[in-house]
């Protein structure tokens, strides 16, 4: 057998010196000789340094460098403008990822056709479907401009060509997990693939001062699909969010170079195509003439924007013997928390064996712990079949023993329901500034909310079937 080098590029190897037996790794002995202490390793590969080059641009003092190339440019939508941080940047690569029939494609169409312009041109590459499909979309949001242009490729080398042709200020592709490059091995959609994709155009949009929105699959539990690496190299990460039953759809910053992640735009989606919700409030509302029992309302924050919500809840004698607990737009976890805290701080023994139901309006989630006091109000309001005060949102987070807690964001919370007109308040204590015309009542512990229940019906027995107490 001829000698090896230790120029190879093989990985490491071991040999025998006596025999020649090989391994892939170290042991004193030879199994094959029996010989002691002979076995050395030989083809380690060999250590290569890289010596300076040529740079491409000389290094500057970072007050010299001219900042007005990163530029927002709007993108014609208000609420994506209020998550990217003003609007697009050049040469950004945004990342847009969401479930299936969310309305990704129809957001970004309805995007490329308003941000289109004499002197910004749009390229839309879809890999998904037809242009003849595409056409039919845009055909019915109104998304038509002559400098809108569409094409349907899933090799990158044909979007590549695309690119030197159209020459557009904004590139959208739909999606990458559709294209493929013929130079590397594997399915559209896989990792090497993905990865090429992405990096391709994302070194042609800093080259050409390009922005690019890339359109990226969702696996079944909700995280983005493909290689971590694609997050880290795109500029901004979207995250397209909404129950595909209800109108409301969310698009959340997880990544912003250029901006802050705690906006959150709000669209709605309907048979026209999608609109920015500039006051989504009232999705969350029922405007009714009277109270009803289990509602309360509270006001949570998509990440520094105030919404009210509505919780609902419903109490009802149970058929099994063990009771059901559906929950809806709420963490089951924090309504059975609130339940056991009613039972046992709120001395409410009326709720462990009816069956309890607790859902949001309009398909809101809320997670936050600032909506634990309006659940523990409305499953209460059920169980007494009172109505909670007319007008009254209920703000805070309950502990296991019962205290209520502050939250952040107590005073924005408070104008948003002063805006929208409702006149009081239960909040943890020193809530800051209150708004002029606002009463606000601030609650220690569960006992004190529970007192804006009506006394009188909260105390009422149930009655005979001959009318008696």
């Amino acid at each position: 057998m001829a000698a090896r080098t230790k120029t190879t590029k093989d990985r490491p190897s071991y040999r025998c010196t006596e025999c020649g037996w090989q391994t892939a790794k170290w042991l004193g002995r030879c199994p094959e000789c029996q010989a002691w202490g002979t076995v050395e390793e030989y083809g380690a590969p060999a250590v290569r340094t890289t010596t300076p080059g040529r740079v491409t641009t000389s290094a500057v003092p970072i007050g010299q460098v001219d900042g007005r190339r990163a530029t927002a440019r709007s993108t014609g939508v208000p609420e994506l403008d209020r998550v990217l941080g003003g609007g697009l940047v050049p040469g950004a690569v945004v990342l847009v990822a969401g479930e299936p029939g969310v309305g990704k494609s129809t957001l970004l169409l309805d995007v490329a056709a308003k941000s289109a312009s004499d002197e910004h041109r749009t390229l839309y590459v879809t890999g998904e479907e037809s242009a003849s499909q595409v056409r039919l979309r845009a055909d019915r949001i109104g998304a038509i401009d002559d400098h809108l242009y569409l094409a349907a490729e899933t090799d990158l080398a044909a979007v590549l060509g695309h690119l030197d042709a159209v020459k557009p200020s904004l590139l959208i592709l739909d999606s990458v997990q559709t294209v493929a490059s013929p130079e590397i091995d594997g399915a559209p959609g896989g990792m090497a693939q993905v990865r090429e994709v992405a990096g391709a155009l994302i070194r042609a949009s800093k080259e050409r001062g390009m922005s690019t929105l890339l359109v990226g699959h969702v696996t079944k539990d909700g995280a983005i699909a493909g290689p971590r690496l694609l997050e880290h190299l795109v500029d901004v990460v979207l995250s397209f969010e909404g129950d595909r039953h209800a109108r409301l759809r969310l698009v959340r910053g997880v990544k912003n170079r250029y901006g802050t992640t705690d906006e959150v735009g709000c669209f709605e989606l309907h048979d026209e195509g999608i609109t920015g919700l500039a006051d989504p409030s009232g999705l969350f509302l029922t405007r009714r003439a009277e109270p009803v029992p289990g509602t309360c309302l509270t006001v949570t924050l998509e990440g520094r924007r105030p919404l009210v919500a509505e919780v609902q809840a419903l109490t009802v004698d149970s058929q099994i013997p063990s009771p059901r607990r559906t929950t809806s737009g709420l963490e089951t976890s924090r309504v059975s928390m609130m339940l056991a805290v009613l039972e046992q701080r709120g001395r409410i023994s009326a709720l462990g064996k009816r069956d309890i139901y607790s859902a949001t309006v309009g398909g809101v989630k809320l997670s936050e712990p600032a909506a634990d006091l309006a659940v523990a109000l409305a499953l209460a309001s059920a169980a007494s079949d009172t109505p909670l005060p007319k007008n009254l949102v209920a703000i805070g987070e309950v502990g296991l023993a019962g205290e209520v807690r502050r939250v952040t964001g107590v005073q924005r919370r408070l104008a948003e329901a002063h805006r929208l007109g409702f006149t009081h308040a239960l909040v943890p204590g020193d809530p800051g500034k209150i708004p002029s015309g606002m009463k606000v009542l601030e609650v220690a512990d569960i006992g004190d909310a529970l007192r804006v229940l009506p006394r009188s019906r909260r105390r009422e027995a149930p009655r005979d079937e001959e009318g008696r107490r």
